[in-house]
């Protein structure tokens, strides 16, 4: 059987309730940037990624997630699938003894399941609101959900929405963005609000000038000693590249030397471009969860932002 069948869902289910304008313009951008495959298919993205995924939702070892997928055949909803990048590397051979559903509200949905047919796994997709999803409320054994809650209206009322579709003891694996510096705060925005009214080739194009500032700042290959805290300016002391400073502190300029340009470029869009862009704190989430019935076993705390392995009570 497959997910869909499972949960009961009709092939031609396809939920598309009215969204606002920020999550009109949100799903414009991923469907754009999930189309541009050659900026995350190098082995160089995908091995970067695939650490990273491993160290925020497993503390580094594979083993936990082994763990989390043992046992009976789970259904398992990728909540925001964008192209399946982060489910393909994290869960990897999981995926084919498990029931895979992958969702999200742009057309990058298609190329999740053009790119799952060319690994070899099998899985169900569909279009649709992660707000109003044709899914019984207590049918699902974990929900995956990278970098995505944060893109909705409502990190809280999104977070809500889905813990309730969990099973008693089900999991929830969410990463969200985490508050920055105070100027980096409001450069994120001033430059967000710049692209609005742009397409999405415009914004593209628009953004390549601060994409080789920050590559041009990463290859000085300057240090930095900021000598004493500013905690009114969020900006920490000690010893960091001047590219991280300006990353962190002021405006991000992604930069990794091992990566081309199109794929730091990726990092960029996907962060300047959606309108919806919420960033949270630790007690928020903590927060979060508990109005949301949701247990939290492991909090990954990172500035870039907020991993969460949590249980439904």
């Amino acid at each position: 059987m497959s997910a869909i069948s499972r949960l009961g869902i009709t092939p031609d289910t396809d939920a598309r309730p009215e969204y606002s304008q920020p999550q009109e313009q949100t799903a414009s951008a991923f469907g754009y940037q999930w189309s541009q495959r050659h900026t995350y298919e190098s082995e160089a993205m995908k091995s970067r990624t695939r650490t990273w995924l491993v160290e925020r939702y497993c503390g580094g070892d594979p083993a936990r997630l082994d763990a989390l997928l043992a046992g009976e055949r789970k259904i398992i909803l990728d909540a925001g699938c964008g192209a399946a990048f982060s489910a393909l590397l994290l869960f990897g051979e999981h995926l084919k003894r498990h029931d895979y559903l992958g969702v999200d509200i742009s057309s990058a949905v298609d190329v999740a399941r053009a790119r799952f047919a060319e690994a070899g796994y099998p899985g169900d997709f569909l279009r649709a609101s992660l707000t109003d999803l044709p899914v019984p409320d207590g049918a699902l054994d974990m929900i995956f959900s990278e970098g995505v809650l944060h893109h909705t209206d409502s990190t809280r009322d999104s977070l809500a929405y889905l813990s309730r579709k969990l099973k008693p003891g089900g999991m929830f694996l969410f990463y969200v963005y985490a508050k920055k510096a105070v100027i980096r705060e409001f450069t994120d925005d001033h430059v967000r609000e710049a692209l609005r009214d742009m397409t999405d080739e415009q914004a593209w194009e628009a953004l390549k000038p601060l994409t080789s500032l920050g590559i041009a700042l990463g290859e000085l290959g300057v240090e930095l000693d900021v000598p004493e805290d500013i905690p009114f300016l969020g900006i920490r002391k000690g010893k960091l590249d001047l590219q991280r400073f300006v990353y962190w502190n002021i405006c991000k300029m992604y930069h990794a030397p091992e990566l081309t340009f199109d794929e730091m470029h990726l990092m960029n869009f996907d962060w300047f471009r959606p309108l919806n862009c919420q960033r949270h704190t630790p007690e928020e989430l903590r927060e979060y969860c508990r109005e949301s019935g949701l247990a939290i076993e492991h909090m990954d705390i990172q500035e870039a932002g907020l991993t969460v392995v949590a249980r439904k009570a």
